[in-house]
């Protein structure tokens, strides 16, 4: 018996330390297996689901102020389109932006660092080359302004921007560049809420995309601003503007029509 517990042990000090190395290794597996799982999903979600912007100017104030940070629906207007009155983001059609300063590589910490705060909604690392603007204007739709009363119209309907337009000092109108278009298929007509600090689509009819934005070009529809804080709540796509606009006649009913 004495030898017996003698034995015993000397065997468990020999087995312990085996036990911790393999439960180390356990450990470290299920830490990799699980930030793998995190990036699968960080990318389904950024890809189809949902991203974050940060906005650079104040193009869309007052609805959308210098860095405030946003969360783009990617998904359900591929369910039921896009409609007018929708902030979207889209990439730069081609000549809107100027040129982006190529940037060095970065610290793997610092890009851990990004994709964390991309993914809780605060960091925007894609954004330079993206812009954000209010829908006016989908395909069919005939846009004109102004007005007699400064106001621009879509299919012949007078639409009151008084809910969310930031108009220049001393200035009523709802643009000053004239305009009278008609979208195209497969684009629309983007304006900024702040008028006189927005180059929207006004500023590129002369371009060969004639100022519309593909919508093949068009990320999502923002839904929510995440940063700072004391901003966070739904951004507004003030449907009921557009109510009274009426279908345009050449092309019919189409995919986005209005939304109350």
């Amino acid at each position: 018996m004495t030898d017996e517990i003698a034995v015993e042990p000397a065997e468990a000090s020999r087995r312990r330390p085996v036990r911790r190395r393999h439960g180390w290794v356990i450990f470290l597996r299920d830490i990799v297996v699980i930030l793998l799982i995190a990036v699968l999903v960080s990318f389904l979600v950024k890809s189809f689901v949902v991203r974050s912007f940060y906005i650079p100017s104040g193009s869309m104030e007052s609805t959308l102020l210098v860095k405030d940070r946003i969360l783009v629906d990617e998904l359900t207007p591929h369910w039921n389109g896009y409609h007018r009155g929708d902030v979207v983001v889209f990439k730069d059609p081609g000549g809107w932006l100027p040129p982006a300063p190529a940037q060095p590589p970065r610290p793997a910490l610092v890009e851990a660092g990004e994709w964390f705060l991309t993914l809780v909604g605060i960091a925007a690392p894609d954004s330079d080359d993206h812009l954000v603007k209010r829908l006016i204007g989908l395909p069919g739709d005939h846009v004109v302004c102004c007005n007699s009363l400064g106001q621009l119209t879509v299919n012949g309907a007078p639409v009151d921007e008084s809910a969310y337009l930031k108009q220049g000092v001393g200035d009523t109108r709802a643009s000053g560049i004239p305009f009278d278009v008609t979208v195209p298929k497969n684009a629309i007509w983007v304006l900024g809420d702040n008028r006189t600090r927005s180059e929207d689509s006004r500023y590129h009819q002369d371009q060969p995309g004639g100022g519309f934005v593909p919508m093949g070009n068009i990320v999502g529809r923002a839904f929510l601003i995440t940063w700072p804080f004391d901003r966070f709540g739904l951004v507004d796509g003030h449907y009921a503007v557009f109510n009274g606009v009426p279908e345009p006649k050449p092309q019919g009913r189409r995919r986005g029509g209005r939304r109350a």
